[in-house]
């Protein structure tokens, strides 16, 4: 069942660790998100195991400047629109259509903390 589209955003964290990406997806009052470990570039093409971590504020749709510890930079790495095609206990299939991502995607859950990103060819 699709429902209305909703916004996501790809962040690009650099810190002193190294450089990982959080995905964000609206959902209600607030951004879901998993961290990832390769770029936007690079999902089209990959099958990638993601964390969930603590859910963010709507705020952080559009937000790029210093890490909350001050120890590196966020920017905006990815952004659109995204449409929810079904939802059932352990995952989710969206249609992302950001300036980079625009393909169908499933995220289902391994673990509770643990997830995979893949693409699909079709629904």
């Amino acid at each position: 069942m699709a429902g209305p589209d909703s916004e996501f955003v790809i962040q690009q964290h650099s810190t002193p660790e190294g450089i990982h990406w959080d995905l964000m997806l609206q959902r209600g009052d607030v951004l879901w998100t998993w961290r990832m470990t390769i770029s936007p570039e690079h999902i089209n093409t990959a099958c990638l195991p993601i964390e969930r971590i603590v859910d963010h504020p709507l705020r952080f749709l559009s937000y790029e400047g210093p890490v909350q510890n001050k120890t590196g930079q966020v920017k905006i790495a990815d952004k659109g629109s995204y449409r929810l095609i079904s939802e059932k206990t352990d995952s989710l299939c969206i249609d992302v259509q950001g300036k980079i991502l625009q393909r169908i995607f499933t995220l289902t859950r391994q673990t509770e903390k643990f997830w995979i990103l893949a693409r699909q060819d079709s629904v």
